[in-house]
């Protein structure tokens, strides 16, 4: 009788205690290297980027979003979400319409001073800024312990890291293939090393041709191109399909791009947004350099 009311007791204590003390508090070092932590985990979030949507989803805390920016559309119940802006012009008033109870901005995109702005809210705020391969699922990682989802996020953060190694142990020291990847036609503009599909490029046993350029996103002139004559010529655009741009570079029939049928084709979201669909990307481009090796 006594263990019953023992039992009893116990079962008021707890019930009368407030939901944040039994609650776990979670914290985690963001990309701007800030220590974000939470009370509890986050059930209220904004996210200032279409890949911290996705990377959200990905973590098994989609059901938390309140509030995302427009070209938010991966995966498809992203579309439904409320939207407070793009990601360089958001609705502060907005944002804090919502009443989140974590911000996700993003670091490089959401403009100078973002951060400042959005900690006047007083809202806490994660900086996302996924900028090698490794970073795609730390930053899976990082978010799922946020929004209380951690064992979801760990399992497929891992799974990215294991599918991408064993593409990098597939492909990598296979015959190198010199790859010109051109992310936009007019100006012509291109990746250095530092990008992260130069990181892919590498995995697939490609050489990017631009790699020693200082700037990330460098303009580049037909000339260059054609003196280091890439074998492989990788568009990306606005399409779902094979973009104009790629028969544009058959004006240039000595070129060994032209030459050997190396004008492939992979869909920018797949490759140009940090996010585990970057497997996909790779995949693909993998495959179709490979081509060009029998």
């Amino acid at each position: 009788m006594n263990r019953l009311r023992w039992r009893a007791r116990l079962c008021a204590i707890v019930l009368a205690l407030p939901v944040t003390a039994l609650a776990q508090a979670v914290s985690v070092v963001d990309f701007s290297g800030r220590t974000v932590a939470l009370d509890a985990p986050a059930r209220r979030i904004v996210a200032l980027a279409p890949h911290s949507v996705e990377n959200l989803f990905t973590a098994g805390a989609g059901g938390t979003l309140v509030g995302v920016v427009n070209g938010s559309d991966y995966p498809p119940p992203a579309r439904d979400l409320p939207q407070v802006g793009s990601f360089n012009a958001y609705s502060l008033e907005a944002i804090a319409s919502v009443n989140p109870d974590l911000i996700v901005m993003w670091g490089s995109g959401n403009g100078a001073g973002t951060l400042g702005k959005l900690e006047v809210l007083g809202i806490p705020v994660y900086v996302s800024e996924p900028r090698r391969l490794a970073d795609i699922p730390r930053d899976i990682r990082a978010l799922g312990v946020l929004a209380g989802t951690s064992e979801t996020g760990e399992a497929r953060a891992l799974r990215l890291e294991q599918a991408l190694a064993e593409l990098r142990l597939r492909y990598s020291s296979r015959t190198p293939i010199r790859v010109l990847y051109e992310i936009w036609n007019d100006p012509l503009q291109t990746i250095s090393g530092d990008h992260l599909i130069s990181q892919v490029l590498s995995l697939c046993g490609g050489r990017n041709i631009f790699a020693d350029v200082a700037s990330l996103a460098p303009r580049v002139n037909i000339e260059s191109v054609l003196v280091l004559a890439p074998e492989a010529i990788v568009a990306s655009g606005m399409s779902d399909s094979r973009p104009q741009w790629l028969d544009e570079w058959r004006r240039y029939p000595a070129l060994p791009a032209v030459r050997n049928n190396g004008l492939f084709f992979v869909h920018p979201d797949l490759l140009e947004r940090p996010t585990a669909r970057v497997l996909q990307g790779a995949q693909s481009l993998c495959e179709q350099l490979d081509t060009l090796r029998h």
